[in-house]
């Protein structure tokens, strides 16, 4: 697997988990859309993503 240049790595930043791998939040990993989130943040609302258990 090819290495991350510097300034590729200092863009993702956010996304590098502690192996340097980009990582995604759980819900947008199988998502198709191209809005994924870092798995640091917390995700208050994302329109796409509709949760069985939410109340209309």
């Amino acid at each position: 697997m090819p290495r991350m240049s510097k300034k590729r790595k200092e863009e993702w930043a956010f996304f590098l988990n502690e192996r340097n791998r980009i990582t995604y939040n759980p819900l947008c990993r199988r998502c198709r859309r191209t809005c994924k989130q870092s798995f640091r943040a917390i995700i208050i609302d994302c329109p796409p993503f509709l949760s069985k258990r939410a109340k209309p």
